[in-house]
Formats: C-alpha cells, sequence, structure tokens
C-alpha cells in the first residue's frame, strides 16, 4: 500500500476542519475516500468534491472504501466505533476524548491492543505547538530545577447559551458526559500531564449549570499535588470574558509564563534551594535574568498529527500521540469533576468503574430538558492553540 484511503465519520465543526484539509492536499499519501454523518445536510458541501457519503458508520466500515477512519462523533461514540473500526481491521484517530470516561477508555485501548498491526492515534494538536513543545524541553532539561508549583488560568473558552443549545448531545450527562472540562480544557490537560506527569491527587470543586442553561460543569477550581511535593492549580470556565490563558510554572532555577503569545523565563542565577541554604541575609533572594523565548505558531497543526498517522500506518512509524495516551488527560477530567461530585480528595490512579457509575447515576437521575435550536458553523478554529 503506498497510499491510505481515509474515512471520517462526523462531519460536525471538527470534522469538516480535517475533511477541507485533507480534500486541500494538505497530508501526503492520503485520500479523503469517504465520509459519515446521520445528519445529510451536514454532507452536501461534499457531494461533488470525492469522497462517497454515507448516512450510517457501520456500512462506512463495511464498504471496502477506506483504510483508516478519522472518528470525530459525540464522545459516547467515540467507544463503540472504535472497536468496530479496529475489528474490522481498519486504523483508526480518534478526536478527543477517546472516550467520555476511563473504563470505556480502557474498553478500547483492550481491543486497540488485541489487533496487532492496527494503529491507534489520537489527535492531540496542542503537542505539536512550538510554545509548549519549548516549553517541555525546558522542563526536560532541568532548566527550571524542582518544580515546585504550576498555576494554569484556562478561563478564555467564553461560550453562549446558543452554542450549547446548537445540538442535543451537548452539555449534556448522557451525550457529553460533561462539560467545560471534557470539552474546552481536554486539550490543555492533555497538554499539562505531558509536560508535568500526572498528580498524584486532586481536590475539585465544580459548578453545574451555573452560568449556562446547562446540566454539567461550566466553572472549575482544581487543586492539585504531585509525588514530588509540587502543587499545581486549575482554572476554568466557560463563562468569564474576556477570560485568560496564563500557565505558570515555578522552580527552584526560575519561573516561566506562557500568557498573549510570549513565553517568558526569569532564570535565577542560582537555584533558589542552594541560595537558600548559603544566604546570610533573612530577605535576601537570587538574582535574575529575564529570557524571552521565541516561538512561531504551528502551521496546520491538526494535518501535522494526521501526517504522523498516515506515516505510521505506511511505514511503521510511530503515531505523534498513541491512542492510549488519550487516556491520561480522560482521566484528570473525571477526576477532576469526580472530587467535586462526592465533596472529598481524589488519590490517582482513578477508580474507573467507581466514576462510570457515578456518571451513569447522573444520566438515569436527570431530568433536565434541552431545548435544541440550530444554528450556522461557528469560527471554532481560533480555540486551537489554547
Amino acid at each position: 500500500m503506498n497510499e491510505v484511503r481515509l474515512g471520517i465519520i462526523g462531519v460536525g465543526n471538527i470534522g469538516r476542519h480535517h475533511a477541507n484539509y485533507l480534500l486541500d492536499g494538505k497530508v501526503r499519501r492520503c485520500r479523503l475516500t469517504g465520509l459519515c454523518s446521520v445528519i445529510p445536510q451536514e454532507l452536501e458541501p461534499y457531494r461533488d468534491r470525492g469522497p462517497r457519503l454515507f448516512t450510517d458508520s457501520d456500512e462506512l466500515l463495511r464498504s471496502g472504501e477506506v483504510d483508516a477512519v478519522v472518528i470525530a462523533t459525540p464522545h459516547y461514540q467515540h467507544v463503540t466505533i472504535g472497536i468496530a473500526a479496529l475489528q474490522a481491521g481498519l486504523h483508526i484517530m480518534v478526536e478527543k476524548p477517546v472516550a467520555a470516561h476511563k473504563a470505556d477508555a480502557e474498553r478500547l485501548i483492550a481491543v486497540a491492543k488485541a489487533c496487532p498491526g492496527r494503529v491507534f492515534a489520537g489527535m492531540f494538536q496542542l503537542r505539536v505547538e512550538p510554545r509548549y513543545i519549548k516549553l517541555r524541553q525546558l522542563l526536560q532539561n532541568g532548566e527550571l530545577g524542582d518544580i515546585l508549583r504550576v498555576t494554569w488560568i484556562n478561563t478564555d473558552w467564553f461560550r453562549t447559551d446558543a452554542y450549547f443549545s446548537s445540538s442535543g448531545w451537548r452539555a449534556t450527562w448522557k451525550g457529553e458526559g460533561g462539560g467545560v472540562l471534557i470539552n474546552q480544557c481536554l486539550h490543555n490537560l492533555d497538554t499539562l500531564q505531558w509536560l508535568l506527569g500526572m498528580p498524584s491527587r486532586v481536590r475539585s470543586f465544580c459548578q453545574l449549570g451555573r452560568h449556562r442553561n446547562i446540566e454539567v460543569e461550566d466553572t472549575v477550581t482544581a487543586y492539585l499535588e504531585w509525588a514530588s511535593g509540587a502543587t499545581g492549580s486549575f482554572v476554568s470556565t466557560t463563562a468569564e470574558a474576556p477570560g485568560t490563558n496564563r500557565l505558570e510554572i515555578a522552580g527552584t532555577r526560575g519561573r516561566i509564563v506562557l500568557e498573549n503569545d510570549r513565553l517568558i523565563f526569569d532564570r535565577n542565577e542560582v537555584d533558589a534551594a542552594e541560595f537558600n541554604r548559603t544566604s546570610k541575609s533573612g530577605f535576601a533572594k537570587p538574582e535574575t535574568w529575564r529570557i524571552e523565548i521565541p516561538f512561531q505558531n504551528a502551521v496546520l497543526p491538526h494535518a501535522t498529527v494526521m501526517q504522523a498517522f498516515i506515516d505510521a500506518i505506511l511505514d511503521g512509524t510511530p503515531p505523534l500521540v498513541r491512542g492510549d495516551e488519550g487516556l491520561h488527560s480522560i482521566e484528570l477530567a473525571n477526576t477532576m469533576l469526580f472530587s467535586s461530585l462526592e465533596d472529598r480528595t481524589v488519590v490517582l490512579p482513578l477508580d474507573g468503574h467507581a466514576y462510570e457509575a457515578r456518571l451513569n447515576q447522573l444520566i438515569a437521575e436527570s431530568r433536565f430538558e434541552k431545548k435544541v435550536v440550530g444554528q450556522g458553523a461557528s469560527d471554532f478554529e481560533k480555540s486551537f492553540r489554547r
């Protein structure tokens, strides 16, 4: 095989984005041969553009038209469609989240492991953004010394009631499995654990439908601890305007701040721990150097991750993000919500089955009636680099 025939299941906002850059030839050795949506009008713009159109995912999987599929459907369908695709002998790229909850993600991962030769990849495009790559290099090289604290204020996710009413599955326990954590923040949670590893315990406070007419969380404040002793906080909401996106990491060698497209490193001339041991003054502190670390934005980051997926299929190279790595962001999102629902600190790893039971209880007890009002496609691409 010298070309991958690719299908996309789900042609909403992100599915359209993938379809458009693929049809524009932004990914080598790949041809878009199938598109599937249960909403026929979403397929109309592609009727004369080459791909065969489907309204049933099983029909696409059995069609013989594709070697691999991108799964860009509502969250709960990622696992069922992913398993069906793997068992049909296809490779899969799963949009975030890989599942609505940890236990479901583990089921998909188990099937993928039982299907040798199938590539299972996750679409986490922030990992190809130079700002995060450079930050990760600094951390891995020990440039910040021992990590003391991380603070991520991630509140520039303003969404209106029109957004939440645009489809029946959004912001419901049954359709999405959560709110701002599993939808808007999941890439940031993936990046957080990619940079610093998974915390050892979490205490979180989530407010359900406080600012929007939804039943899931729209405001989150979480406290995190790592086994190293580092502490952190993660704050997010869909209700704050203008909102903030500020990632601050403090270590014994200095502090680095990513905000407003600038990466600023205030570097201690002497490690703070060493300075503390040797200083004779109670009020002295290390001299610092301010360094601005330049970076450019990634060009078509989704296409970059997709190219690595295609190369993995054809050449046997690793995908940029293995599908099983998507478990970590799901676990963080689930843990933050579970901590708030249970009103207690949660020690990781999360008991996925306990969380699944709690989520099923929320679904069974839901009396929320959602009014769905369709709207046109929105400019969601401006959120890609958060």
